[in-house]
């Protein structure tokens, strides 16, 4: 009999125990992080727990129209937007030819995913003609944006524009006088006039030069006097108020609009739109760790975006508007509005003002998926119950609870004394299947539908076969004349290979299902990836430990009837006897002197 190999796999073999106690370690550490995050149970998907449903209908935008292209790009923004990796069971659809059905279950945060889908997310960058706080509140400083390499003591970082909070002291300037309207007369026309930008024409000498026409003059007054009366009656205070302007103004022309910064209400007249949404590559959320900004949202424009923002900083630095401030306005609601005090080349920006880290990341995923093709107008918001779900899980866990017991029947029947081992294997892949489910429900969103019930169940199969896998090994060992321990030990590296190329086609046909598909079957797919690679993870560190140790006990190593290892009941072969070559000549040689 050959003796099981030294070093390292030996080293193992004989200190199962670590990998029991790591193991072990595993579960408290896991279960100990579900206790004190207070996530106790799965979070369940709407078909089991409810949640709400959304109707939002289409109307068409400026420059697009209600076709299936543009609604099945708006289905896909939105999932991406509530659903992040595609697990957390939130449910976009089209309904007819104009309408989308949002359905988010319950544990989700209903009202920021509400926003989220409902909102076009368009972003424009326009030059602040005037402003002051609303509603008879304080002026306070204005924020600033700076490039790289600034000598001010303002925060900033590579090359890009710093927003900080209007509260901030170590961000704050005096504004300008031309800078705010401290009236609501003429100082709102003067500013309307001054930023707008002039029609060139062509001279008798083939440059152009700036000139207005009379039409184009008595256009912009028209424009002037409805902007001031707008602007003189704003009070962004009233959410009334707030729903009537910003909103609807097409991005060429110039518009009133209401931002809150630092729970203040601010009213603005803003120029035209410099700046598109669209041009901006990228966005997310991070933490500034070597200033004082905390929490910001990083942009990266495109190179058209990028030239366009360069020359909106230029010339508001160089006074050539009202005043040196550029408003962040995101569906029609200024969200910032830094001065600048040069020109902001490379095409990166940085929006920051005392953000939380929610804030920030809600913004950056909001402009990383994109505007939205379409506006919607949310329809209705209804609750959905989860009585069909619950029954559905019902009968979904009793067919859960059969099959289990039918497994463990079968393994009592055939494997005896095995069938502890394998009982103990199924119960820790429970536990971790359980745990990990749990931490994953606030980690990325998971929520536990039917589907996913049902790959957690198709997993019981999956791991029984792993261990009926190691057992028939070990069997087979023994029915060649070993004894137990060095049938387990050498049983081990064939069913090893075969459990991994077996769980590895089962993840990879997970893998494909998860990628392919959207809805309740990624589901699925995530549930049974997840449950192939504990059953991995158990087999190797729980089964195979813990069989060394029961082989070395007389029960199981003696083979005993119920131990499932009795080599009469196995068909044995008489056991294996090591043999030893002779010192001398080869027994039954003759001696050529006595020939």
């Amino acid at each position: 009999m050959a003796a099981p190999k030294r070093g390292r796999s030996a080293s193992a073999q004989s200190k199962p125990g670590r990998s029991l106690a790591l193991i072990l370690i595993a579960i408290v550490a896991l279960t100990g992080g579900m206790f004190l995050s207070g996530n106790k149970t799965p979070r369940l998907g709407i078909d089991l727990a409810g949640g709400t449903s959304i109707t939002l209908k289409a109307k068409a935008d400026q420059g697009s129209a209600v076709n299936k292209a543009n609604m099945d790009t708006a289905v896909d923004i939105m999932n991406r937007r509530v659903n992040g990796l595609g697990v957390s069971e939130a449910e976009v659809q089209t309904q007819g030819t104009d309408n989308i059905i949002v359905n988010i279950p319950k544990g989700t945060n209903s009202k920021e995913a509400q926003q989220q889908v409902g909102t076009t997310a368009k972003l424009y960058f326009r030059p602040v003609l005037a402003s002051e706080p609303s509603g008879g509140a304080t002026q306070s400083p204005s924020p600033s944006a700076s490039p790289s390499g600034s000598s001010s003591p303002k925060p900033s970082t590579s090359p890009s524009a710093s927003s900080s909070s209007k509260e901030k002291a170590s961000s704050s300037s005096t504004a300008s006088p031309k800078a705010s309207a401290t009236s609501q007369g003429r100082a709102v026309t003067d500013a309307l006039k001054a930023g707008s930008t002039p029609t060139p024409s062509p001279s008798a000498s083939g440059s152009s030069t700036p000139s207005t026409t009379p039409s184009a003059s008595s256009s912009a007054g028209t424009t002037a006097a409805k902007l001031q009366a707008q602007y003189a009656a704003l009070d962004c205070t009233k959410p009334a108020e707030r729903a009537k302007v910003g909103g609807a103004a097409k991005p060429g022309e110039p518009t009133v609009a209401c931002g809150q910064i630092r729970k203040v209400w601010y009213k603005y007249v803003l120029g035209p739109a410099a700046v598109d949404g669209t041009e901006v590559k990228k966005a997310q959320a991070i933490f500034d760790t070597q200033g004082a900004s905390g929490w910001q949202v990083q942009m990266t424009f495109s190179s058209s975006g990028s030239k366009k923002f360069a020359d909106i900083t230029g010339r508001l630095a160089k006074n050539q508007s009202p005043q040196n401030e550029f408003g962040i306005v995101l569906d029609g609601e200024v969200v910032s509005s830094p001065y600048v005090s040069q020109a902001i080349t490379g095409g990166q920006a940085e929006i920051s003002g005392s953000f939380t880290q929610q804030d920030a990341q809600s913004l950056a995923n909001m402009l990383s998926y994109g505007a939205l093709p379409l506006s919607f107008q949310e329809q209705s918001v209804t609750t959905v119950t989860a009585a069909l779900g619950g029954e559905q899980l019902h009968a979904g866990l009793l067919a859960g609870a059969i099959g289990l017991a039918l497994v463990v029947i079968y393994l009592v029947i055939y494997y005896r004394g095995l069938s502890v081992v394998a009982m103990a294997s199924l119960v820790v892949s429970a536990i971790l299947t359980y745990v990990i489910m749990s931490l994953l429900g606030p980690a990325i969103g998971f929520a536990l539908n039917l589907p996913a019930v049902c790959g957690a169940i198709v997993a019981i199969g999956i791991t029984a076969d792993s261990f009926i896998v190691y057992f028939e090994r070990i069997r087979d060992e023994i029915r060649e004349g070993r004894s137990l321990r060095p049938a387990v030990e050498r049983a081990w590296p064939r069913a090893r290979r075969t459990v991994m190329v077996s769980d590895f086609v089962s993840f990879l046909a997970a893998a494909v299902l998860f990628i392919v598909t959207v809805g309740k079957v990624q589901g699925f797919a995530f549930t049974l990836g997840l449950t192939t690679v504990l059953d991995v993870v158990v087999v190797f560190l729980f089964t195979k430990p813990l069989m060394t140790l029961l082989a070395r006990r007389k029960f199981f190593a003696g083979g005993h009837k119920w131990s499932g290892l009795d080599p009469k009941s196995l068909g044995a072969k008489p056991p294996l006897r090591r043999t030893r070559r002779p010192a001398g000549p080869a027994a039954g040689s003759v001696d050529p002197k006595e020939a």
